[in-house]
């Protein structure tokens, strides 16, 4: 038995290997990955018999807050006894990451067994890498026979691979620069590509919007008859109070009193947008109770494994890693890093800012270059990708515009480097525990490759 799972491991790295190696993916090869349009899926969801026919579902799009929507839409769902079916990318750790039934990652044998069922079928338009994994979803997703799926959309929405889906709901968390060079280099084009995903009659949540990104999404929605549903102008937060490092605190009249577990101030405007998203369902016929709500919106982590999201690895020396990459993620993640210095060093003054930090290559960081705080000591790294801007090179542009640090040759390098300096320094509290701080981030795949080899140590700090 040992020998067949021994064996059957490596038949299922291999595949899993020639998957990543054969098609384009975007994460390793970028722009030359993307593959706009609907034609190609369109067939490959023939080949496969259409599955995504056969389940119902919710389709989430937006710069940021996606995939924060998604998780803890799918938490409510199953909290309320739905079997519920979620996609999402890219992958943090683990490639089945991408797809959960229940909180339940994909089966290794069902990846197998969809992946050799793919090559006995003729793909003349060869598939991205994307269009494949989201077609495992599917497949996977009917024939289990989920009540519902949450789709969170990879890029854009009106030529993403998910948009041949027809929702019960559509939701557009917000609009922020990213992907500029597929997507449009102005936050109206932005905004008309996401609203790719409004289809006729099917209501939309818009988590926020401003003038200019409104007009987009009612244009979008007058002409295909879709009721718009503008979560940012009738709050369903009366109150959201910061619990330090442990999350929200929300009252709201569609549900009461609950906590919410992640704890990035952006996430107070994704959690109002999935109240909405709830008051919603529950129009559309889907029963959620409020206890069932507060519980999938407390436990989201427990119910959908979510992670990445200002995820609080340690204590002490407190390190903290998200995953928000762009101009709009940076923002909220510089802003709440001066928020947590400013008391720190309140009471020790020598409370130092450490971050690990590295973007890929097609990353525009001239615009966040000046987001990032002068007083902060950075280690530079990068991921282990193709894609990845090297850590040298991303030093050189640190360096000119007066960000002091040093490169490492990866995420977890630099994480321990970093750990060790907070711990040597001089900087602790009455108690002697270190008072530096550290983040982890810039890219999503800096989080990945961090927490892949991250395990926390049951005593002390091992290295």
């Amino acid at each position: 038995m040992d020998n067949y799972y021994n064996d059957f491991d490596k038949e299922y790295q291999q595949k899993l290997d020639a998957l990543f190696q054969k098609l384009p993916m975007f994460s390793r090869i970028g722009a030359a990955a993307y593959k706009p349009g609907l034609e190609r899926v369109i067939r490959l969801s023939e080949a496969f018999g259409n599955p995504h026919t056969k389940f119902r579902s919710i389709h989430i799009a937006g710069t940021n807050g996606k995939g924060s929507v998604a998780n803890m839409t799918a938490a409510m769902l199953q909290a309320a006894g739905y079997k519920t079916g979620l996609y999402t990318s890219p992958h943090l750790a683990d490639f089945r990451e991408r797809m959960r039934i229940n909180g339940e990652m994909i089966p290794k044998e069902k990846v197998v067994e969809f992946l050799d069922r793919s090559e006995n079928i003729h793909l003349a338009d060869n598939p991205s890498f994307f269009e494949l994994t989201m077609m495992m979803a599917f497949d996977w997703f009917a024939s289990e026979k989920v009540d519902y799926a949450v789709i969170e959309v990879g890029m854009g929405g009106r030529l993403d691979s998910t948009n041949i889906i027809t929702p019960l709901l559509g939701v557009i968390t917000n609009i922020s620069f990213d992907h500029t060079q597929f997507l449009g280099d102005t936050l109206p084009k932005i905004a008309g590509e996401k609203a790719g995903i409004i289809k006729k009659g099917i209501p939309v949540v818009i988590g926020e919007a401003d003038e200019d990104i409104e007009r987009v999404f009612r244009e979008k929605a007058k002409e295909v008859s879709a009721p718009v549903i503008e979560a940012y102008r009738s709050p369903l937060l009366s109150e959201c109070i910061h619990d330090r490092q442990k999350g929200f605190v929300c009252k709201s009249p569609l549900i009461g009193t609950f906590r919410s577990p992640l704890a990035g101030d952006y996430q107070k405007k994704n959690i109002n947008t999935v109240l909405h998203v709830l008051d919603r369902l529950r129009k559309l016929g889907i029963n959620i109770t409020d206890d069932q709500a507060r519980d999938g919106i407390e436990n989201v982590g427990c119910y959908t494994g979510f992670s990445g999201r200002w995820q609080v690895i340690r204590e002490s020396p407190l390190t903290i890693c998200d995953t928000g990459h762009n101009i709009a993620g940076m923002t909220y993640n510089m802003g709440q890093l001066k928020t947590i210095m400013d008391e720190r060093r309140a009471g020790c003054k020598d409370a130092k800012l450490r971050i690990v930090i590295g973007f890929v290559a097609d990353k525009d960081i001239d615009h966040i270059l000046p987001l990032l705080p002068r007083d902060a000591v950075y280690y530079v790294t990068n991921a282990d990708i193709p894609r990845a801007m090297k850590a040298y090179e991303l030093l050189e542009k640190f360096k000119a515009a007066g960000l002091s640090g040093a490169s490492w040759p990866s995420p977890y390098d630099a994480y321990r480097a970093a750990s060790q300096d907070a711990i040597n320094s001089d900087a602790t509290d009455t108690s002697g525990n270190p008072q530096d701080v550290i983040f982890i981030g810039g890219s999503t795949f800096i989080v990945a490759d961090f927490l892949k080899k991250y395990i926390i140590p049951s005593e002390g700090i091992e290295f």
